[in-house]
């Protein structure tokens, strides 16, 4: 049987996801990952009497209206990880973990030139729970999303406008880095410390050190770790950020037991 050939998008996390759920079932004739890469799929598409598709996630480059037009009618397929029009732009996951939300969705759209303004050929939802690590939110919905259109890529439904008010996510970076226990309350740090794993990291110092803070959990008391609670941290609301692993600037992650042992007299 002969598989679609498709010409891919995609850098980062949610695009190898991507890729390796729809690999088994395609041709993969080129992968785009650089904004110079452009110009060899124009190459391709101008030069190939075949059908090819375009599927895109994550690529962080605008695509020109000329590149888009290579791939009508169905349009290049973007898998976006929010339930459009909800949370456009680059950072859905982490914007949706920052809010506390325990429900999150995957778009599949045809891309156009307005960023994730496209009709809609599916959306579903998942419900990941409070306590999701956002690695896994990436692989539930890159995995829902791809999966959905490599079982329809040759097949689509008619795409839908999408309806209500958009929102939208912005762009990380790492002055949003820094943990605020005189502003925050303690679900907000525990959710930035989920939400900027990886990047932009959650900082905190503790005891004049600077540190990225990996993994926490929320108590009512500090605990005492090794002999201290310096690695409890209060929030405005009263409760407790406690650290449960951490990574001192320069140094390899460890976990709270060890950084007490290590730092902390």
């Amino acid at each position: 049987m002969t598989k679609p050939k498709v010409i891919f998008f995609g850098n980062g996390i949610l695009a190898k996801i991507v890729f390796e759920t729809i690999k088994p079932g395609i041709e993969l004739v080129f992968w785009a990952k650089t904004k110079e890469d452009l110009d060899e799929v124009v190459k391709i598409m101008e030069g190939n009497e075949h059908k090819i598709y375009g599927v895109l996630a994550s690529f962080g480059v605008i695509i020109p209206k000329r590149v888009l037009e290579l791939f009508e009618p169905e349009g290049i397929l973007n898998i976006h990880p929010s339930y459009l029009p909800e949370l456009r732009g680059p950072s859905p996951i982490e914007t949706a973990m920052l809010r506390g939300e325990t429900e999150f969705g995957v778009s599949v759209m045809k891309l156009v030139p307005k960023m994730d303004a496209g009709p809609i050929y599916h959306q579903e939802k998942l419900d990941l729970g409070r306590f999701v690590e956002k690695t896994e939110v990436y692989e539930k919905l890159g995995k829902a999303g791809a999966e959905w259109l490599i079982k329809h890529l040759e097949d689509l439904p008619k795409p839908v406008e999408q309806e209500g008010t958009p929102t939208f996510s912005k762009m990380l970076d790492t002055s949003l880095a820094s943990l605020r226990p005189d502003e925050q309350t303690t679900e907000e740090m525990f959710d930035q410390v989920r939400a900027f794993a990886g990047f932009p990291k959650s900082r905190m110092m503790i005891c004049d050190i600077d540190c990225i803070i990996l993994r926490a959990h929320i108590a009512n008391e500090p605990e005492i770790i090794r002999g201290h609670k310096e690695l409890s941290i209060k929030g405005k609301d009263g409760l407790f950020l406690v650290i449960d692993e951490l990574q001192p600037a320069g140094k390899k992650a460890m976990a709270a037991s060890a950084f007490a042992n290590g730092y902390l007299r």
